[in-house]
């Protein structure tokens, strides 16, 4: 019954699916542009190439991110403004229920609409990368779903911005107010690689690169020279699952001991 709520409440809004269409197109155009920026000139071989053109291709979703956050934190805060809590609680008042019920419902649309934006970033590449020096001819196969890397790249990428969702839900339930959660959640996405240019010591840009939601996260796209990655791939991820999940707890206290 909860789940159905607020399906109901995410599908009868018409911005949330411009939202989600969002995420798909600034995935799919940035993706592109990035990929478009990048020729072979710092890849004196093929076995010694310094650009990752699977992560390149999957750059996108740093802007479409934007889309995912809104969203998010719109699916709790609106609510508020609007006053619908007080109906929502008086239909269900198992605070714990509603809550998680609107974070996967929210949650399952962000992935459902991730996959063919991180899908179609790929197939982008794979079309304009031939075009920049990255042909099989010349030693540079296209990034395809059969090698591992890119698999893991590509299903780690759809996984960052479902956990980026449940990021902003927790947000958003805990300061319920949408300009101050918005600000809070991207803040903790975009400061660190501001903070690491400005931070001076190697040891502390390395901290934080590894403590940061963003940049620990998005680890998982990289499939190449690894041992330079401030992180593990899926142990970046597991960073970012961790901020999402202290932030759903605080906003679940929150909203169980408060007054709605």
């Amino acid at each position: 019954m909860a789940v159905r709520a607020e399906w109901t409440k995410l599908r009868s809004l018409p911005g949330n699916g411009w939202l989600l269409l969002a995420l798909v197109v600034a995935t799919v155009v940035f993706s592109a542009l990035s990929v478009s920026a990048v020729d072979i000139a710092r890849c004196p071989a093929p076995t010694e190439c310094f650009e990752d053109t699977t992560r390149v291709s999957l750059w996108g979703v740093r802007v479409a991110q934007l889309a995912v956050v809104v969203l998010a934190v719109l699916a709790v805060t609106n609510e508020y403004a609007n006053g619908l809590i007080a109906t929502t609680l008086a239909a269900n008042p198992r605070r714990g229920t509603v809550l998680a019920a609107k974070a996967g419902v929210v949650t399952a649309a962000v992935l459902v609409a991730a996959v063919p934006g991180v899908l179609g970033s790929l197939l982008v590449s794979r079309i304009i990368l031939p075009g920049n020096g990255f042909s099989a001819a010349n030693g540079y196969p296209p990034p395809s779903l059969l090698d591992e890397p890119t698999l893991r790249a590509v299903t780690g990428t759809v996984l960052y911005l479902g956990l980026v969702a449940l990021l902003a839900i927790g947000v958003g339930t805990a300061l319920r107010d949408t300009a101050g959660a918005m600000v809070a959640v991207l803040v903790l996405l975009y400061s660190a690689p501001v903070l690491v240019q400005l931070v001076g010591d190697p040891k502390w840009q390395h901290r934080l690169e590894k403590a940061a939601p963003m940049t620990s996260g998005l680890a998982v796209q990289a499939t190449t020279a690894l041992e330079r990655q401030p992180i593990g791939p899926w142990a970046g991820l597991g960073v970012l699952a961790i901020w999402a999940g202290a932030a759903l707890l605080a906003g679940a206290l929150l909203f169980r001991y408060r007054d709605a």
